[in-house]
């Protein structure tokens, strides 16, 4: 059994940030407040369970030399929602559809973070028929206890909400909808890519994509409902006003997530007839597999069963067919992008070209000099973060609704190219995944590189959860300031002037953490007057925004996970309060 201290700092810092969640609440937000706090007190009994005896989880492959990061990925997405509401309630002109829209997705990600808990504690009650007699049996008992009654007080807390426009029994349904599909997915992320996440990473990412699709999902049956059956069914997921741009990315991302599935069917198709052909088992090769990518892609090359222009019809047609259902467009989706984009063309074109020339620039330099020269892989990985700066925070200031447009691009490229790479597709699989090596560190593996997606969604989440209403400026802008210049700072001034180190095993110094701290909050004291001058209400307070980047640089400081997906949540969840 392996001892593990009961207290450490990332989960005294997740205390802090859910204490400050907590006590910032309305009287009307009570019961939410009381849930979270259950939420967070269930996720710790379970991870310290966990890495009691981390045999327990033995059927998944965490990251090596990560925490389970369990209680941190659990109370994240719902402390944000949360924050979300807080903010929402301080609104004079309240929308009622849109706080119940928050309020629904609080509960989703609340109900999906509970199903994998319970899904956790099952797993290891299971498995303790093989653990020593003098194991914390006990402790496995009280977690799974602890989870299930948090359960049943999120079902009697969204059962007493009324003004979510639905009656308890879908609500329960809609909530049980994402706990399954949550435990579903975390299932197939952990087993198709062993070594590439903690549970706790995974935990987040599962939460976030349920939540962010059956979103989606709930657009399209509350269109059809609203059409076809004259029932106002998901209310809460239809009411708020929907941005045209938020509709097209939701749309483009699903579409590309679910084409390796579409692929991998084609895939098994071709075999299968190679099999019949050939009498026997074969496998496709790698030549024939990315001529077969190329065909799905592309054109009709050779005909097994017409796959590529049923594909072409999928992403072509049927996505965006789907998103005029959803949304009312005046046009094809991919035109309303053109005109979007030629719209403002001096100010927008002239932002792309700028865009490319840095990255081309910063690119070829940084593998020139990843090659060349002994820097060290971490100090070449915040590079990036500083190019980060560079490329969105004018774009946040002058163009923020293009900024969001741009982001789902970006992702959509990420994502084809991460298929390219993982797929080995000739001839750009090879070229690509020896260059993607160049900036991996440990955090990554060969199978699944996720650095840049973090980097990437670390600073555009908190801008598309920034759109509607929003009384504080600095918000949108926490996943630049923390991971383009808090992160980059702690890293370089820690890795050349460090020497008082957080904990024996940790690398993180008190110097790093502290140069992280002032740069961010000189970067404040940077920002406020410009956003002033442009007409944004300021209302932040200085000792919470201090408090905020305190909490979020001291958790830098102490977490093992990936600090790009999980810093920039966390402090936009404390700029909101």
């Amino acid at each position: 059994m392996t001892k593990t201290p009961l207290m450490t700092g990332e989960r005294v810092i997740v205390a802090v940030v859910v204490s400050r969640v907590i006590l910032s609440l309305p009287l009307s937000l009570i019961s939410h407040g009381f849930s979270l706090f259950l939420l967070c007190l269930s996720a710790f009994l379970v991870e310290i369970r966990a890495e009691t005896s981390p045999s327990l989880l033995s059927r998944f492959s965490p990251r090596r030399g990560a925490s389970s990061g369990i209680l941190l990925g659990a109370v994240t997405l719902p402390s944000v929602m949360l924050s979300k509401l807080v903010q929402l309630t301080r609104s004079i002109s309240l929308h009622e559809d849109e706080l119940s829209h928050v309020t629904m997705q609080y509960w989703a990600a609340a109900a999906s973070c509970c199903a994998i808990l319970i899904y956790l504690s099952v797993i290891m009650s299971q498995a303790k028929k093989t653990e020593s007699l003098s194991s914390s049996l006990w402790l496995t008992r009280v977690s799974l206890t602890g989870t299930v009654l948090y359960g049943v007080a999120c079902f009697i807390s969204l059962s007493m909400i009324s003004h979510t426009g639905l009656n308890t029994s879908l609500k329960m349904l809609w909530m049980l909808f994402h706990g399954l599909a949550a435990v579903k997915l975390i299932r197939h992320l952990l087993c198709t890519f062993p070594s590439c996440a903690s549970i706790g990473e995974a935990l987040l990412v599962t939460s976030g994509l349920v939540l962010y699709f059956g979103d989606f999902l709930a657009c399209t049956i509350a269109k059809i409902c609203e059409n076809l059956i004259h029932v106002d069914l998901v209310s809460i997921s239809y009411g708020i006003k929907r941005t045209d741009t938020g509709i097209i990315v939701q749309g483009l991302l699903l579409g590309l997530l679910l084409f390796p599935i579409v692929f991998r069917c084609v895939l098994h198709i071709y075999e299968l007839s190679l099999r019949k052909r050939g009498g026997g088992q074969r496998n496709c090769s790698d030549a024939a597999k990315s001529i077969l990518f190329f065909r799905v892609v592309g054109r009709n090359v050779i005909n097994i069963h017409h796959s590529s222009n049923t594909l072409i019809f999928f992403m072509v047609v049927a996505v965006p067919s789907w998103m005029q259902f959803v949304h009312v467009f005046h046009q094809h989706p991919f035109l309303w992008v053109l005109t979007f984009v030629f719209s403002e063309p001096m100010k927008r074109i002239s932002l792309c070209i700028y865009w490319v020339l840095l990255i081309v620039v910063s690119v070829s330099r940084f593998y020139s000099i990843s090659r060349s020269s002994k820097v060290e892989r971490i100090l070449l990985r915040k590079y990036y973060h500083l190019m980060a700066v560079l490329m969105f925070l004018p774009a946040l200031v002058l163009q923020p609704k293009f900024l969001d447009l741009a982001f789902g691009a970006a992702l959509a490229v990420f994502v084809a190219l991460e298929i390219i790479r993982i797929w080995r597709i000739q001839p750009l699989g090879e070229p690509l995944h020896h260059f993607m090596n160049a900036f991996t560190d440990h955090r990554d593996s060969e199978l699944l590189i996720v650095s840049h997606f973090s980097l990437l969604l670390g600073c555009a989440l908190p801008i598309w959860m920034s759109s509607g209403f929003n009384d504080r400026a600095l918000s949108p802008f926490a996943g630049i300031l923390s991971l383009g210049i808090g992160d980059t700072m702690a890293s370089m001034v820690g890795h050349k002037y460090g020497v008082l180190r957080w904990s024996k095993t940790g690398k993180k110094t008190v110097e790093g953490t502290a140069a992280g701290i002032t740069s961010v909050m000189a970067m404040c004291f940077v920002l406020v007057p410009v956003l002033a001058s442009m007409g944004y209400i300021l209302s932040q307070g200085w000792w919470s925004l201090l408090l905020a980047v305190t909490a979020t640089g001291m958790l830098e400081a102490y977490t093992a996970q990936l600090d790009n997906a999980f810093i920039p949540l966390v402090f936009y969840s404390l700029l909101c309060l």
